[in-house]
């Protein structure tokens, strides 16, 4: 085979994976939203410590249990119940974990003149949420930016990299309601 013939089929052959979109790959990113359990963990302890030794919390028989990601607050009165929970708000703050996660169930009545509350972090992104972000991205993100809901994350793709840094710095000035984190960047 000639070295001409030999070029003539490389040229060919590239024109076709070009087109085929082999080996050309676009920069992408996932948004999630992700709670650490062992920082949860960590700050539901320190804040039970915290109860436990603080004089405004004595004979109060205050107590802040954890079942998963689903707290529960126990207390005498509303207002230590608002207390614990600037106590439990501290120490999950300290701990790195975002407060956009956390939604506050209502108040109920609970044994011997008790009151209680039960406090859910949220994990993942929800069908409902995922839809808002698509729409936000689709109607005031770059042109050629596609995203699309993957389970509880968004794969989101574009063209370019500065593209896809736009998205990011569009969400992160977007108030979603929840804790929203960038990963697999590829580029």
């Amino acid at each position: 085979m000639s070295a001409e013939h030999r070029t003539a089929i490389d040229a060919v052959h590239t024109r076709v994976v070009a087109h085929r979109g082999y080996g050309c790959h676009m920069p992408s990113f996932d948004i999630v939203s992700e709670v650490d359990a062992q920082e949860v963990r960590n700050a539901v302890d320190q804040a039970q410590r915290e109860v436990s030794t603080r004089f405004d919390f004595k004979n109060t028989n205050s107590t802040i249990d954890q079942d998963g990601m689903v707290i529960t607050l126990h207390t005498v009165s509303s207002d230590r119940l608002d207390a614990l929970r600037v106590v439990l708000e501290e120490r999950l703050v300290k701990r790195g974990v975002s407060l956009k996660g956390v939604d506050y169930g209502d108040v109920t009545d609970a044994t011997q003149n008790t009151v209680r509350q039960v406090v859910t972090i949220k994990v993942g992104i929800s069908s409902e949420k995922a839809k808002e972000i698509n729409k936000l991205i689709k109607a005031q993100g770059p042109k050629g930016v596609n995203s699309q809901t993957q389970g509880e994350s968004v794969r989101v793709s574009g063209k370019k990299r500065d593209d896809l840094q736009a998205v990011i710095a569009l969400l992160k000035g977007a108030d979603l309601g929840i804790p929203l984190q960038f990963n697999n960047f590829r580029d």
